[in-house]
Order: structure tokens, then sequence, then C-alpha cells
């Protein structure tokens, strides 16, 4: 396998039970095999994504003065900006040559959460960023119900296992500019060898290159989808929810060849968390002799507070 499988959201959506079940094998079994797909006829329109981009990148283009003014004290980089260098990779002390914004959950009236999210931060010099910003999160998070739906059939669960988790979930939508690389990185790169926290991760702008996914076998592989396919990859929750019959993939994104040094790079994972008391506890589905109970019961919240502070974000 020399790139990651790709799979039509169609198939799942048709009225036709063996589409459907055809689209329900290919993923799990691609998660099972390598932790990525790339999937087509997602809920994103080719103008919100042009908006999107639009958005981010004058975004990015704003001075670095105005720019740290929305970088929040006391938030963790939960919401608002992340300056360069800041993240890292768990284990990895060199900071990832990259910035970000973070936007966050607005939920629905009725969601009867037992937790409280920051609010977003509002940028006032472009009006129409945090509105464009949340309409692609929804567009993700829908798009991320459905496969969610999918990997609880294959698992074995009710269809809706996940819905009530996940809907009005902790999930985060992470615009990223790579700048250009302007001298010899030093052991940096634009984002080093890692697995994501989260339930799973849908990512825009694969596209333009850089994304490697690690095989199982040790081997590198790129991940190359379609310009409207979104990559979709398992984290670490789902993988230990499934007492990793799901596989979380270590990945990273490449510096370029030197001669594209001079060119940015931007790309859009939305990350799908659950709510914060939805356990983690290793399904039963997922236990048998073969595979016995990998891991210790725990929380969404209490896992995540503990990988924030791997990786930078949180002070113990």
């Amino acid at each position: 396998m020399n790139n990651i499988p790709s799979v039509d959201l169609a198939d799942f959506l048709s009225e036709d039970p063996k589409r459907k079940e055809k689209f329900v094998n290919e993923i799990g079994k691609a998660y099972e095999e390598i932790g990525f797909v790339a999937l087509k006829n997602h809920f994103l329109s080719d103008n919100l994504v042009d908006n999107l981009y639009k958005e981010v990148k004058s975004f990015f283009d704003l001075p670095v003065e105005t720019k740290k003014n929305y970088e929040i004290e006391g938030l963790a980089g939960q919401r608002g900006y992340i300056s360069f260098g800041k993240e890292h990779a768990k284990g990895k002390k060199e900071g990832d040559l990259k910035e970000f914004w973070h936007f966050g959950q607005e939920p629905s009236e009725d969601a009867k959460l037992s937790e409280e999210y920051p609010e977003n931060v509002q940028v006032e010099e472009l009006p129409d960023f945090n509105e464009t910003g949340m309409e692609a999160y929804r567009m993700l998070e829908k798009t991320g119900i459905y496969v969610l739906r999918a990997l609880a059939l294959y698992i074995g669960l009710e269809e809706h296992y996940f819905d009530h988790w996940a809907s009005n979930g902790n999930s985060i939508l992470r615009p990223i500019h790579y700048p250009p690389i302007t001298e010899e990185p030093k052991g940096a790169v634009r984002a080093g060898a890692h697995g994501d926290i989260n339930l799973i991760t849908l990512l825009m702008g694969a596209s333009t290159g850089g994304l490697q996914v690690l095989r199982k076998d040790g081997e590198w592989i790129d991940a190359v989808p379609q310009e409207d396919e979104l990559v979709i990859n398992v984290g670490d929750m789902l993988e230990r929810h499934t007492n990793n019959k799901l596989r979380s993939t270590i990945h990273r994104v490449t510096n370029p060849p030197k001669d594209q040094w001079g060119k940015p790079r931007y790309s859009i994972p939305f990350f799908m968390h659950p709510r914060s008391d939805m356990r983690l506890d290793c399904l039963e589905e997922c236990i048998d002799e073969d595979n016995p109970k990998q891991y210790e019961d725990i929380t969404a919240g209490e896992f995540l507070h503990q990988r924030l502070v791997e990786i930078g974000l949180l002070k113990k």
C-alpha cells in the first residue's frame, strides 16, 4: 500500500444496503490496517472551502503584533491564536514550524453539557473570519458524525452510539500556517511525528503535499488525496476505546525540498473530540482472548488534560 485508501461517503448515505455495507467494511478495514482514508462527497462545498482559505490567509497575513493580541493567556491554546513554534510533538523539544488558530464548539441550547466551553475569540480586523470558520466547523462535524456511525456499525455497536458524545463535543477546528522556511531548521520540522489525541481528525489541505503516514512495516508513505477529498484518520481516543482494533497511526508533515522553502503551506484539521464526560473504557466488543484489555479506564476529559501537558500547551 503506497497511498491511503479512498472511500466515498455517498455509498454510506445511499439507500442501498449493499453500498452502505461496502462503505462500512472499506473504512473499517482501512482503519484497522493503516488508520487513514481519503473521503470524497463530504459536506463542505467548494465555495465554503474557497472562502475559508481566503479568510485564513488574510488572518495569517496580519502583522505579528496584531495576531498576538488574539493569543489569550490562561486558555492553554484552546481558543484563538497560538504563535509560531509553541507546540511540539510528544517527546520532542523542538517546536513545530507553524502558527495556528483554534475555533471551538458553540453548543446548542439544549446540549446539557457537564462543562462550560471557552468562548471563541473574535477577530476585529476580519468581519467574516469567525462566521466562515464556524460554518466549516459545522460541516466537518456533520461529516464526522456519519463516519463515526459507520465505525459504530463496523465495531458491532448500535449505529448512533457516538451521536450524543460527538454532537456538541469538545472539537477544535485548527487552521495552520507553515511559513516559508528562511534558514536551516536545526532538527525542527513543520509537524513532528505524532498521533492525534481525539476520536477522529478530518483534514483539509493535505493535497498540497508534505503529509506522511507511518505504515505497519515502518515505512513512511505520502498521503496524497484528490483535491476534493478530506483525509480522515483515527485518533488516540478511538484507538483506546476500541482496544487497538482501530489504529491511531503516527504521521508527520515534512519540510519541503530546499528549492521550495519559500512557499508557505496551509492546512485545516478538524479534531473531533467527544464531550469530556465520555468514558473511553475499552469496549467489550473489542476485548477477547487474543486481544485482552490494553488500557485503564479513563474519561475523555482526563485523557485530553494528560496529552495537552505532554505537547506543551498546558503547564502541569
